[in-house]
């Protein structure tokens, strides 16, 4: 019989470096803990990760792992899911990292359904690289790449994977650690290409860009938790409701209490609702926070061996692979 392993059997010796207050810290605690309440198995667990703050994270993870070149995690995860289809891979990212050099990756790793974790860790700046505003930056955000204040238009993460044809869509805030952790339960039990968008606080660089609706103070008001099948109530006693608004076609922010009827039931199935709830932005509207859109559907890998003799299973070595070749001889 197996032991049970702890958060602290996925927790490596090496030394974490990340600014001290940085939200990652959060992240990887929640990490470790979930992979421990569902069993992760180490030897079958690999993370991903290409360049950025965000990026150190197989480093920190007692699992296998790999730290690629920058934005194109996604194309070597891809790579080792098809070589061994049994792993479990998560693909950690920022919004540096993933949508910029690497969104022609990522998009293509969610369009085809690949079956890996993606976790992109969005603070809205070039954190290891002192601070360049990033694709996900407001306009107007000031850094040293952008004195006078940023004027391009920002990238929505999760509006991006939709649009790329992601079948699960969450969003998290990093240090919460119920909503993040009931997440990545969830991201484990899917069996596809998974794009989770964790709002993280860059404390030195962008510290409490967020604030609008991860503060303590407006969390009641600012946040969503959407769940399946049950209403889109929000508010201190569930007092608010989302309601669609034929005339402008869009959600709106209704008294959940007096027109409680009127209130949207949430179906994580339906890809219209995903997109209004993704396109709400604090203060004017919640943000919506949870398993946002979910559906079922083949995946890359498994078409990929539909007419593979093993059918997903491995028969042989890496190392007899690579002495199949044939010699030639040059004259």
């Amino acid at each position: 019989m197996s032991t049970q392993l702890t958060a602290r059997d996925y927790t490596t010796s090496q030394e974490v470096r990340w600014c001290p207050g940085c939200g990652d810290y959060a992240i990887l605690k929640t990490m470790t803990r979930v992979l421990a309440d569902v069993g992760a198995e180490r030897e079958n667990t690999v993370f991903v990760s290409g360049i950025g703050c965000s990026s150190r994270f197989p480093y920190y993870v007692e699992t296998y792992g790999f730290h690629t070149i920058h934005g194109r995690a996604p194309a070597v995860a891809t790579g080792l899911k098809l070589a061994n289809p049994e792993l479990d891979i998560w693909v950690v990212t920022g919004d540096g990292d993933g949508l910029s050099i690497g969104g022609n990756h990522l998009l293509h790793a969610l369009r085809r359904n690949v079956s890996l974790k993606i976790l992109l860790f969005n603070n809205e700046i070039y954190g290891l690289t002192k601070g360049q505003y990033s694709p996900t930056s407001r306009l107007g955000t000031k850094s040293p790449s952008s004195p006078a204040g940023s004027f391009d238009a920002p990238v929505s993460p999760g509006l991006f994977a939709l649009g790329s044809g992601a079948r699960f869509i969450a969003r998290a805030i990093d240090v919460d650690k119920p909503g993040l952790g009931g997440v990545l339960e969830a991201v484990h039990r899917y069996d596809g290409a998974a794009f989770v968008e964790i709002f993280q606080n860059c404390i030195v660089y962008n510290e409490d860009v967020f604030e609008s609706f991860a503060g303590k103070e407006h969390a009641v008001d600012r946040q969503i938790h959407v769940r399946h099948g049950e209403p889109l109530v929000f508010g201190a006693g569930n007092a608010k409701g989302l309601r669609f608004d034929v005339a402008t076609m869009a959600l709106e922010v209704i008294d959940a209490s007096e027109r409680a009827d009127e209130v949207l039931v949430h179906d994580e199935t339906n890809a219209t609702l995903a997109q209004l709830l993704l396109s709400m932005e604090a203060p004017a509207m919640p943000v919506a926070l949870g398993v946002v859109y979910r559906v079922e559907d083949r995946t890359f890998e498994a078409a990929f061996y539909d007419n593979h003799p093993t059918r997903l299973k491995r028969t042989g070595r890496v190392a007899d692979a690579l002495r199949q070749t044939n010699t030639w001889t040059v004259t």
